[in-house]
């Protein structure tokens, strides 16, 4: 068994592979890390190695902890990886986007893949049939949009999605609503066509904590999987053993 943890930029989350499949999944705020490290290892005995890909949020300590109950590995920039990686800064490229174009390797092997990630920021990540990742693009996410509404205007109030009535807002608010989930969609939608216009056959991969609210707005067609990022981990965890 391998425990899977995704420390993100809000909360952590924890799964446990046994080989290919997902037996236990958990999300939990960055306090409550160890205590829910803790509790896993005494529920699941057998897990044997554990793999971390942490954006920053989990500290030195919190890590360590994983190390005394299991094998750890800390994903970073030297870590193997499958793909042939053609990122002209190697040493910056984000752990979380290294796991997304690993899970898309292994899905779809020696294909054209585009990996849409819509969490806190929306990535695409590009790996082309010759099994190379070229790189992509990183823009504000759907919170941090009406985030910055709100922090970089006096009168605008901090708001949280919701679904569409109408693309024309009739008040301050419907109008903000309208501007964010109008605007990331159209985004994505933008995106795609490009990247289709240059790669013949590419298949489209949307991932991350807005996917459910996102893939029913698109107009083009993808595969939706929000635990693609951890399956990555697990194939990265597995690649890393030997």
């Amino acid at each position: 068994m391998n425990l899977i943890i995704d420390a993100g930029n809000t909360n952590v989350k924890l799964a446990i592979f046994k080989k290919s499949e997902i037996i236990h999944l958990e999300t939990v705020v960055v306090d409550l890390f160890v205590e829910v490290v803790k509790k896993i290892f005494k529920e699941y005995s057998k897990v044997q190695y554990a793999i971390i890909s942490s954006v920053g949020s989990l500290s030195e300590e919190q890590i360590k902890v994983v190390a005394i109950f299991c094998d750890l590995h800390e994903l970073s920039n030297t870590s193997k990886v499958p793909f042939k990686n053609s990122y002209a800064s190697p040493q910056t490229l984000g752990v979380d986007r290294i796991a997304l174009v690993t899970s898309a390797y292994y899905f779809n092997p020696h294909q054209n893949n585009l990996i849409i990630d819509a969490g806190t920021c929306v990535t695409y990540d590009m790996i082309n049939d010759f099994d190379e990742y070229l790189g992509g693009a990183i823009s504000p996410g759907v919170q941090m949009r009406y985030n910055a509404m709100n922090e970089q205007t006096s009168k605008l109030p901090l708001l949280e999605k919701k679904e569409l009535l109408d693309y024309i807002g009739n008040n301050t608010e419907n109008c903000m609503h309208s501007g964010v989930i109008n605007g990331i969609t159209l985004e994505i939608d933008g995106v795609i066509d490009l990247y289709r216009a240059r790669f013949k056959d590419l298949t489209i991969i949307l991932t991350g904590g807005d996917t459910l609210f996102l893939s029913k707005r698109l107009k083009n067609t993808i595969f939706a999987d929000s635990k693609f990022l951890l399956k990555g981990l697990n194939y990265l965890l597995e690649y890393n053993k030997h």
